[in-house]
């Protein structure tokens, strides 16, 4: 398996850890039965549990867009020292993006936000170049 496939599946499991995080918080927030329930009825989490949850959706959407880029590579056999360190960066971003938005650091949030963002792009741009 290519490092670029390793690191998604390291995001993969990292976005994992997060779910597990968020869902900690939640239940001390919401208690067990309402994470139990069909949870027709809607209940905001606040402080640090609510920013998980929004950090964790985030990771979940940057995953849709950061996986097929790399799957992309793949199958194209684009992989390469460029590709490789666009993966690791977005990585790197992404792993530090979640403490920065729990701790409510904005101005860092966001540069991380656009570090992860800019490397997916430049996977694609590689992925339509690649042979």
């Amino acid at each position: 398996m290519s490092s670029e496939l390793n690191i998604l599946a390291l995001y993969g499991l990292y976005t994992a850890l997060v779910l597990l995080a968020q869902v900690t918080g939640a239940m001390g927030q919401v208690g067990m039965g309402y994470l139990l329930s069909s949870r027709d009825e809607h209940r905001t989490l606040t402080g640090i549990t609510g920013r998980l949850d929004r950090a964790l959706t985030n990771s979940v959407t940057a995953m849709a867009l950061f996986a097929p880029a790399v799957l992309i590579l793949a199958v194209k056999d684009g992989f390469g020292h460029p590709s490789l360190v666009a993966a690791q960066a977005f990585l790197v971003a992404r792993v530090l993006y979640v403490p920065a938005y729990g701790l409510g650091l904005t101005g860092v949030r966001t540069l991380l936000w656009l570090a992860g963002f800019a490397a997916t792009v430049v996977l694609y741009l590689m992925a339509l170049m690649a042979g």
